[in-house]
């Protein structure tokens, strides 16, 4: 029997920033009529699907949403993710081979906290997905690509000490666009040195630029990890029409990175070009997914003659390429107590500002360093939003991986947190019972959920 691709549209024509935002529900609308103008839907190697909502446990696996998730999460927000859900049940049953998520809100810039939405975010798609899978399928090694000309500074902040998640971002370089993080030092935590991959790419890249990444850093590296299962961070916005974005890829660069990246499923995530790419881009990926002929699909203002790479453009590729071609391949060779400077604790601290809502986040991030496990995370996190209202929350995270020794210390950590008056909440995801817990200290309220 054939294997099809499946797809599933949500514009969320509900939800919306302002009337006028680039993220508007208009940039899927203009892909829906290409693709019916197009008869594509009705090819039998393509499937609609309708999608699903994600529970409020399957956000808590991934988020502390501050106070709550019915405080940050709309009917959209759970639909977008729950599409990714439903597409990854069907892809792991064997009813489709691939599958194409176009919806939105997107959400690769949703950290772990969420005290807002940021970068048009407010919970992680992708993410959501990951962890779902891995806790109802037991799927081991899952590889993220995202290529959003914006940095994925959400999902690699989520998975950021995690071994067993790949993480590679290509991007427009961060010194000269939104949210001026992603570059090759950051490399993951001490207990997953590596298993973040950032490759910043200067303005004026084309197709050619981007092949020679796909072909000697991203594709090789793939191979290395093997991954079970393949997600790809769907961002379009690196086309030559986008106004956010500063880079020269057309559609036929995104299908044949689609062909090579071969994705068991892509979620949409940016691209704001609605009119001169969306339309083009999104039915090159679903037909690159498919396995159709794509070379018809050519934006109206294409004209090979104008993607010709500066070549110290192309120079600046190659020396990036190489630099994290030496990390991957010496990757072997860190330490993590090396790493951690010999100390019991990794720690970090990051200012985080959310641009949408004008939020002033500082958080003091904590992993215990551990010989057995990724190590459970503490963060500390306080939000200042601009109508004066403040939080200060403590939230902790024991990983999926997670060693008797760093289960127990973490719930002892979320027990004498409690009674800090320091924090209005305290949080804790145990990843590896799938249990999620929120203390609400001045009213002595706790809730408990279980998957």
């Amino acid at each position: 029997m054939m294997k099809k691709t499946g797809i599933i549209f949500f514009p969320a024509f509900d939800w919306a920033i302002s009337a006028t935002h680039p993220e508007r529900e208009e940039r899927l609308l203009y892909t829906r009529d290409q693709m019916f103008e197009e008869g594509i839907l009705d090819l039998p190697e393509i499937e609609e699907f309708s999608p699903r909502l994600a529970s409020e446990h399957d956000i808590c696996r991934v988020h502390f949403c501050v106070p709550s998730v019915s405080d940050q999460v709309l009917e959209a927000h759970r639909i977008a993710a729950g599409a990714a859900m439903h597409l990854g049940d069907k892809i792991i049953a064997k009813q489709i081979k691939n599958g194409f998520a176009l919806v939105r809100p997107p959400g690769h810039h949703a950290m772990r906290v969420v005290h807002g939405n940021r970068g048009f975010c407010n919970i992680n798609n992708e993410a959501v997905l990951v962890e779902y899978l891995r806790r109802t399928y037991g799927v081991k090694k899952i590889a993220i690509v995202d290529t959003d000309v914006h940095h994925g500074d959400g999902t690699q902040d989520i998975f950021y000490h995690d071994p067993d998640v790949l993480f590679i971002s290509f991007h427009q370089d961060g010194r000269t666009i939104y949210p001026g993080t992603g570059f090759t030092y950051e490399l993951g935590g001490p207990g997953a040195y590596a298993s973040t991959i950032n490759i910043p790419l200067p303005p004026g890249v084309t197709d050619a630029g981007l092949h020679y990444v796909m072909d000697h850093l991203i594709s090789p590296i793939l191979a290395d990890f093997q991954p079970d299962f393949v997600v790809n961070s769907a961002g379009q916005d690196n086309h030559f029409t986008d106004p956010l974005g500063q880079m020269r890829i057309t559609a036929q660069g995104y299908a044949r990175l689609t062909e090579k990246l071969k994705p068991d499923l892509a979620v949409l995530e940016g691209g704001y070009a609605i009119e001169t790419a969306l339309p083009y881009v999104n039915l090159a990926i679903l037909l690159a997914l498919a396995g159709k002929d794509y070379s018809s699909v050519l934006e109206p203002e294409y004209n090979p003659d104008r993607f010709k790479e500066n070549p110290k453009v192309t120079s600046e590729i190659h020396r990036v390429v190489g630099e994290l071609q030496e990390i991957w391949a010496n990757r072997h060779k860190a330490d993590k107590f090396a790493l951690a400077n010999g100390a019991k604790y990794y720690q970090r601290t990051k200012p985080i500002y959310y641009d949408t809502q004008f939020i002033e986040e500082k958080q003091i991030e904590k992993v215990r360093v551990c010989a057995q496990c990724p190590g459970y995370i503490t963060i500390d996190s306080q939000a200042y939003h601009p109508d004066g209202k403040r939080y200060h929350v403590l939230a902790i995270t024991i990983p999926i991986q997670a060693c008797k020794y760093c289960q127990e210390e973490g719930w002892d950590a979320y027990e004498q947190y409690k009674h800090d008056y320091r924090f209005n909440y305290v949080y804790l995801q145990d990843k590896s019972t799938d249990t999620f817990m929120m203390y609400r200290r001045e009213e002595r309220q706790e809730f408990r959920s279980d998957g």
